[in-house]
């Protein structure tokens, strides 16, 4: 479980410094996002580029972490893009990798 939790804190890090060679070491090839109805590692990786060239200065700071099994909950705050945002990420772990993801965020976009 203290797996899954550094596996979130390392996707927010990964964001945080724009390290997007590091979506193998976080994302599964097949990853699902439910919120984009996406499908595979490079959309995670188009969205990130996308919102990064949208706001610069975006970065999340994570409020909180729950794990139970091989799902993790992810409560953070955006900033820098506008009024400070909550969001909120659920993810299901597979083989060590983010698998599938649901989310929720009152970012103004």
């Amino acid at each position: 479980m203290n797996d899954h939790r550094a596996l979130g804190r390392r996707m927010h890090a990964a964001f945080n410094a724009r390290d997007f060679a590091a979506m193998p070491e976080l994302f599964a090839l097949d990853f699902v996002s439910h919120p984009m109805g996406t499908t595979g590692r490079a959309s995670i990786e188009q969205t990130w580029a996308a919102m990064v060239r949208r706001h610069p200065e975006v970065r999340s700071e994570i409020e909180h972490i729950l794990v139970d099994g091989d799902t993790v909950a992810i409560h953070a705050r955006i900033h820098g893009a506008g009024a400070p945002a909550q969001l909120v990420e659920i993810f299901r772990v597979e083989n060590g990798l983010i698998a599938e993801l649901w989310g929720l965020s009152d970012l103004v976009r």
